[in-house]
């Protein structure tokens, strides 16, 4: 670190105590703008206001004696001598991750919390019923759960575990993967009754389209798919969440692409056969440093077990068409009290 700080307060010729006041939270601030060029994203990623984050990168500036950022319309590009920093800063990032890792790891055996993140359907409609049964048991460990579509990074600590659509490239993390996510297109009885079903991708012009917009899904899909280039007239409710998709799909709003998990919570979908489906793979990933921790193997070994395609049939990776998976889940949503479960509540 020191000789991370002297070589950026020689820019300015301060005197190299004034620089090793340099807090981490600002120099954390900095790695964070470098890598999203923006102040906006960095200061959402870091839970604080777009004015905290320039406060603290105006005060990083002046403790080493350098400009780091060059501010414009189209954002924020990095100096020369921030780009100097960069490196020594994501080692010292590294090891401080390293640090509060080791840490938690240390903290109990089967105690404390552990930290789980996953998409907003899988997270609310699968993993949240059984982690009632699963609290019951292990009174001891609290899970704390984040549903939602922005992937969260297990390698910088803003996750424990993380259950994702793609398999993490760093290498100081552990990825398995526990099954595959099938998705197809349904509508509710009312809409059927009012408007029929597409029986083709042709017909589906015809219909409204219920359309998720999020990180990890591809926004171009369904433009795609329709041989359209505008999706003006055919999408009638756009909405970021998962559970939004069911519930104006439940409510007769239109066609709407939901997991053929969807079925094991009682939902009243019928499936719109039209040749089309689609899948993706579901990883479960977390740091190395976490398999020596009693409570994360615990966590781990239980989300893998809720996953579990042979258990499961709808995480398997062949295909099985929702009628035909109604009877294989019905036990499974007995067993979790998920019987006439839908998006608007109990039925």
């Amino acid at each position: 670190m020191q000789q991370l700080l002297h070589r950026g307060a020689a820019f300015a010729q301060h005197r190299p105590e004034d620089s090793l006041d340099a807090s981490w939270d600002d120099l954390k601030s900095f790695l964070a703008c470098a890598r999203y060029k923006s102040f906006r994203n960095a200061a959402d990623l870091l839970g604080v206001t777009s004015t905290t984050l320039m406060r603290r990168i105006d005060r990083l500036e002046e403790r080493i004696g350098c400009r780091l950022f060059l501010r414009d319309q189209s954002g924020l590009t990095i100096s020369e001598e921030g780009l100097a920093m960069i490196a020594d800063l994501t080692e010292m990032e590294r090891h401080a991750f390293n640090i509060f890792r080791c840490a938690s790891r240390a903290s109990g055996t089967s105690t404390g919390t552990v930290r789980v993140a996953v998409t907003e359907g899988p997270g609310n409609f699968w993993i949240l019923p059984r982690l009632i049964d699963f609290q019951k048991t292990y009174r001891k460990i609290t899970v704390d759960l984040r549903c939602a579509m922005e992937q969260a990074d297990v390698g910088r600590l803003e996750t424990d575990i993380a259950i994702q659509f793609e398999r993490p490239t760093n290498p100081d993390l552990i990825a398995a993967r526990i099954g595959r996510l099938h998705v197809y297109p349904f509508v509710s009885e009312g809409y059927r009754k009012l408007f029929g079903v597409p029986k083709t991708l042709a017909e589906l012009k015809n219909h409204r389209i219920i359309k998720q917009n999020a990180p990890q899904i591809d926004d171009n899909a369904y433009a795609r798919i329709l041989g359209i280039t505008s999706l003006e007239g055919v999408v009638g409710i756009k909405t970021n969440s998962s559970i939004g998709v069911l519930y104006a799909v439940e409510r007769g709003a239109g066609v709407g692409f939901l997991p053929t998990a969807s079925v094991a919570l009682g939902a009243p979908l019928i499936p719109v056969d039209m040749g089309v489906s689609h899948h993706t793979d579901l990883w479960i990933t977390y740091h190395k440093e976490f398999r020596n921790s009693e409570r994360h193997k615990i966590v781990i070994d239980w989300l893998k077990k809720i996953f579990d395609p042979r258990a499961y049939p709808c995480f398997r990776d062949e295909f099985i068409h929702p009628s035909d998976l109604v009877p294989l889940m019905q036990e499974t949503r007995e067993n979790f009290g998920l019987r006439g479960y839908t998006a608007t509540g109990p039925g």
